[in-house]
């Protein structure tokens, strides 16, 4: 078999994929600061409760169907689906994310040569989940792949901006890496299984603490 899908995975997976994430703490800079998340346990805790109960049951959902939308070429479904995840974020900050980094993957892979990622001319919102899927089918990589490395992406994005908020070390990191494994299989299998009227997350404490992050006094991530 050949090992490209793989390593199309972790390219999508790879820090160094330009999309700003590094940029966004998805609520967990806000977190930190209401005394939430304080150590390393209370970290990992956060960032395994997002990965099962925010992305799961609502981008990981989605991600298969728009895997399957753009195998199928059916542009219908890419944008009811797009449209349904957009429609889906809990705050403003959370929107901007989504967009922001969709609109970075969108440009990688237009000037990789996949045209279907100029979403203008399908009036497509720009969303990253979408562009991650796109990028799935274009270098084969399968759904079940797909979600695994969505999820596995978001955790190490987590981390990284857990580190850069507490006092915690890389190995700290690593540790909380570890204990997220177990989670996001339970995830991949999970996502397979949701059906299209059970997507959708509730996190409240997550919206609130994007809510905040918004207008919180000093910032080391974008809002």
């Amino acid at each position: 078999m050949s090992a490209l899908p793989r390593l199309a995975l972790m390219r999508l997976c790879s820090p160094a994929l330009p999309v700003g994430a590094f940029s966004y703490s998805r609520g967990l800079e806000a977190a930190v600061q209401a005394g939430w998340v304080h150590d390393e346990a209370s970290a990992s805790d956060w960032i395994s409760g997002v990965i099962e109960h925010a992305t799961c049951p609502l981008d990981a959902a989605v991600l298969r169907r728009l895997h399957a939308a753009w195998s199928a070429d059916d542009v219908q479904a890419v944008q009811r689906w797009t449209r349904f995840l957009r429609a889906s974020r809990e705050s403003a900050e959370l929107l901007l994310e989504d967009e922001q980094m969709g609109l970075a993957l969108a440009r990688l892979l237009v000037e990789a040569g996949e045209l279907r990622a100029a979403i203008k001319p399908l009036q497509l919102p720009a969303s990253f989940t979408c562009m991650f899927a796109l990028a799935a089918v274009r270098w084969q990589i399968d759904a079940d792949d797909a979600v695994l490395g969505l999820l596995c992406s978001g955790a190490e994005s987590q981390v990284s901006a857990a580190l850069r908020l507490l006092p915690l070390g890389q190995t700290a990191g690593q540790r909380m890496l570890e204990r997220a494994w177990p989670v996001i299989e339970r995830c991949t299998i999970r996502a397979h299984e949701i059906a299209d009227d059970e997507i959708g997350n509730f996190t409240p404490g997550l919206a609130l603490a994007s809510a905040w992050h918004e207008t919180q006094y000093s910032r080391l991530f974008r809002s």
